[in-house]
């Protein structure tokens, strides 16, 4: 055994980034991974003719993937591209309301006067209060890990301290938005953004708003060949600077001896390390994982995220009034969530998210057709019957589209695969198919995920959705960034 091996548990994309970081730090890194593929959720598939990626739709913060290239010593162009989205997303309401949400802040605010009769100042205030929000937070709850007290001896804590008056703690998201907005159908499209992490927002705190600034501040995105290029490309990386990845082996064991990490053992072998990073969701990682030792069950308790139902269709026809992302609300955004987040159930008028990336790719469909992923939020898996809900679920959405859409999608659709939280949590370990590990559902929820490291064992550290700072591609890369800042240089 090597004094600097480390061994990576999982190769979703926190994985994958702090297998690249632990390598430019000397260390020699394997990524064991049960699939048959890197990339967790973020991977891609193809069926008859037409391209999908599987899982993350949405593209923010790619400075993040460049700086990885950076970090060892490469220009991302050469390796890794994408383009800014003109427009963000079509937004539509079932009383024919359509509004093109324009990636630059003023043409949207200006859009949103046009169609909403909302004063276009009012949309631009609330864009600079969630920068507001963001930059103020940010550098005190993304970029640093909450469990070193050392982390919060800096100004940007201070200056946190000073301006949480203005940051929505003590209210929830809904309530800022209809403070601050007024119009419905305007506070329904940034209630919306709670979503972004599997929440509530009629419960997530008002914080939250800053999610907002992503998209309109700095930008939505789309990689060249798709969402699953961020992963191939970060895997080619990984493996240039000699990281190997074994696929097609199920980590059984992290082994121990008293509170030092020792090794992992597979289904297919026993392998002894000094570091361990675990890219596994924490549940399944203490269930299964770390039986010898106790589990922190406040933490593994806490109210899990949405999951998501999403149909992969190939669709014969073109339709010209969609973009790449678009939404379909629906009438009763509040009874929705209290039906996922209650009733572990799904809304007969759920909103539903469509996104074509043939529309930016052609290749990715057959001429003259398009490559819809349709998805609607759903509660995690508890043991309903998926079959039934997924049938009900499949005419709800079709009754909707082709109300909205004027044509009967069915007769439209070419070839079809679905994802389920059952298969989400089956192939992705996420417990009960969470996407992004615990929800944000009530304010202390940043202080409830799970810490990048463990208290009880030494050189055992934890990256991904689960734990801090949360899920999404932006916060897992930033996991990996602070457990790289944990671990000290080879």
């Amino acid at each position: 055994m090597k004094s600097n091996s480390v061994i990576v548990i999982g190769s979703g994309i926190a994985g994958i980034a702090s297998s690249i970081r632990l390598a430019c730090k000397g260390y020699d890194v394997t990524v064991i991974e049960k699939n048959s593929n890197p990339g967790g959720k973020l991977t891609e598939f193809t069926q008859s003719g037409f391209r999908f990626d599987a899982g993350p739709s949405l593209f923010t913060l790619p400075k993040q993937v460049d700086e990885l290239f950076e970090l060892a010593g490469e220009n991302p162009r050469v390796h890794f591209n994408y383009d800014q989205l003109p427009v963000v997303c079509h937004y539509f309401w079932d009383d024919g309301t359509f509004l093109e949400a324009s990636g630059n802040e003023i043409e949207f605010a200006e859009e949103v006067e046009k169609v909403l009769h909302v004063p276009a100042n009012r949309v631009t205030d609330y864009l600079k209060k969630a920068q507001f929000i963001y930059d103020t937070t940010a550098p005190v709850f993304l970029h640093r890990s909450l469990h070193k007290w050392r982390n919060f001896l800096n100004i940007e804590t201070l200056k946190g301290v000073l301006a949480s008056p203005r940051l929505g703690i003590f209210s929830n998201l809904h309530q800022q938005n209809v403070a601050q907005l007024g119009d419905p159908k305007l506070v329904q499209l940034f209630n919306r953004y709670a979503t972004y992490n599997g929440s509530d927002p009629y419960q997530a705190p008002a914080v939250l708003q800053s999610i907002s600034h992503l998209e309109f501040g700095q930008g939505a995105w789309f990689p060249k060949g798709g969402m699953s290029s961020i992963t191939n490309s970060l895997v080619l990386l990984a493996k240039r600077k000699g990281v190997k990845f074994l696929l097609n082996e199920e980590v059984d064991e992290i082994m121990t001896e008293g509170k030092r990490v020792v090794g992992v053992k597979t289904n297919q072998n026993q392998y002894a390390v000094n570091w361990v990073v675990c890219n596994s969701d924490v549940v399944p990682a203490y269930r299964k994982l770390l039986l010898k030792h106790p589990a922190p069950e406040k933490i593994l308790s806490q109210p899990r995220s949405s999951s998501a139902l999403i149909f992969y269709w190939g669709i014969g026809r073109i339709f010209n009034e969609l973009n790449m992302h678009n939404i379909f609300f629906s009438n009763d955004y509040k009874q929705e969530f209290s039906f996922i987040f209650e009733g572990n159930k799904i809304s007969n008028d759920p909103t539903i998210y469509v996104n074509i990336t043939s529309n930016i790719q052609k290749e990715d469909a057959p001429e003259g057709c398009q490559n819809w992923f349709v998805m609607i939020n759903v509660p995690g898996n508890k043991g309903q019957d998926w079959d039934t809900l997924i049938a009900q679920s499949r005419k709800d959405i079709l009754q909707k589209l082709s109300f909205r859409l004027g044509q009967n999608i069915e007769a439209l659709i070419l070839n079809e695969s679905i994802l389920d939280p059952r298969s989400i949590e089956s192939k992705t370990s996420s417990f009960q198919g969470s996407l992004y590990g615990s929800s944000s559902n009530n304010r202390y929820a940043a202080f409830l995920r799970h810490a990048n490291f463990s208290s009880q064992i030494s050189n055992l550290y934890f990256c991904g959705g689960s734990v801090h700072p949360g899920g999404g591609i932006p916060l897992c890369l930033q996991s990996a960034r602070i457990i790289a800042d944990l671990i000290p240089n080879a």
